[in-house]
This record gives structure tokens, C-alpha cells and sequence, in this order.
């Protein structure tokens, strides 16, 4: 059975505007479904009908998933007083999608922006393990053990971090895969073993990797991309 929603629901999610904007829409007669002129703003739609604004169809997406190579200089969050925020970047004109996680504002990088609140919940979820994976550069000298350190819990005085799986790449670049994403992980276990990192960009989210994308560049998921990440901890 199709489901239903709320006509100014449909609307603002769709990105006409806040609730009260789409009933003023609905109120001036703007709005058609089947060939009738629909002014009442609970009038349930069902998702496979067709609303038309002003003459132009609008199809219900119940679910939108983007990735996005981010910026240095751009917040993860839905709005920011002083800074940009990657939803500018996103293609799309609906208002209910946000970043999945979040990347700090000098960290660049693959992030992942939808509204799906149970797909989220199962992937930031700390029983998931969900796996991420993080190019640095850095300055200061890793220890000889390096790999045998971050292999093994590390305590940051506020918490104890999961086994992470480092990979030297020279000796002042690295990869880190950590299970977790507590504020600032990455640069304080850098920090814990004497080296400060200088640049820090998220090359892996789960089954995504960043790829095929310039920075500030975002697409939609793939069918095959949603596939992976619903059933990647199954």
C-alpha cells in the first residue's frame, strides 16, 4: 500500500519552502493533484500520486543519499551562524536532508548526507563498527611500534579507543581506520604518540570510498551504493 503524508509535508520536504510558506501555496489554489485543486494543507498524498505547483510535477522522494568530498571550511551541520555548511553543497532542494556524522571544520573528505534516520541510527551506532577510514599527514616522528600501538586500545584520558589499523605510508603520512568517531579521535591519537596532524581527509565511510569526486563535489548514492550501506553490519 502507498504511503500517505501530509500535503505541506510533501511540499516543504520536496523544498518549497517551511510549513506556513507551502500553506499559503496550497491556500492560493496553487496546487493540483489529478486534475483538482487541492487548498487544504492535511490533504494526504499518497507517494506514486503526482502534485503539481503552479502547473509543474512534483514527485515525492521518500529517501535521498549523497556523498560529498568535503571542504576544509565547512561546517557538518544543517546550519552555522560563522561558517558555510555542507548542505550548500549539496544538489538538492529539500529541506529534511543532514550529514551523516560529522567531519571537523579543517577536515576534508568523504561525507555521507540523507534523511534516512534508521539507516543513520544503524550506521553511527557504536555496536556497528562501522568502519572509517582517514589519509593524514602529520608532523613528527611515529615510534618504530607505531602499528603495534594503534592496534591496541588507547587511552585519551576521556576514553579508551577501540584497536584502529594504521598503515605508514612515509614518514609523514599515514592511513587510520578507526571503528569509532568521537570528537577529534584521529588527531589525538596522532597527538598520543607525539606527532600533530596537519592535514586529515576521510577516504572510506563503511563500503563508500571517496573517489571519482573533486573537492566540494557531491552525486547521489547509486542503487547498488544504498544496497551496500543497508546491508554492510547485516
Amino acid at each position: 500500500m502507498a504511503l500517505a503524508v501530509r500535503l505541506d509535508k510533501f511540499l516543504s520536504h520536496m523544498g518549497y519552502g517551511t510549513r506556513n510558506e507551502v500553506k499559503n501555496i496550497i491556500k492560493n489554489g496553487w496546487v493540483t493533484i489529478e486534475g483538482k485543486t487541492i487548498k487544504k494543507a492535511d490533504f494526504q498524498v499518497k507517494e506514486d500520486q503526482t502534485v503539481y505547483v503552479d502547473d509543474v510535477p512534483v514527485s515525492y522522494v521518500r529517501y535521498e543519499y549523497y556523498i560529498l568530498n568535503k571542504p576544509a571550511g565547512y561546517v557538518s551541520a544543517t546550519e552555522d551562524t560563522l561558517h558555510p555548511t555542507v548542505m550548500e553543497l549539496i544538489p538538492s532542494i529539500r529541506n529534511d536532508l543532514y550529514p551523516v556524522g560529522r567531519l571537523d571544520l579543517d577536515t576534508e573528505g568523504l561525507l555521507l548526507v540523507c534523511n534516512d534516520g534508521q539507516l543513520t541510527h544503524e550506521l553511527l551506532s557504536p555496536k556497528k563498527h562501522v568502519l572509517k577510514k582517514y589519509y593524514a599527514e602529520f608532523e613528527g616522528t611515529l615510534p618504530e611500534n607505531a602499528v603495534e600501538i594503534f592496534a591496541q586500545p588507547m587511552d585519551l584520558d576521556d576514553f579508551i579507543t577501540k584497536p584502529a589499523k594504521l598503515e605508514v605510508l612515509d614518514q609523514d603520512k599515514a592511513y587510520l581506520t578507526i571503528s569509532e568517531g568521537k570528537f577529534h579521535q584521529v588527531k589525538r591519537m596522532f597527538l598520543k604518540v607525539g606527532c600533530e596532524v596537519t592535514y586529515l581527509q576521510r577516504v572510506c565511510f563503511g563500503p563508500l570510498e571517496l573517489k571519482d569526486l573533486e573537492i566540494g563535489q557531491a552525486r547521489a548514492l547509486t542503487p547498488e551504493e544504498i544496497e551496500l550501506l543497508k546491508t554492510h553490519n547485516d
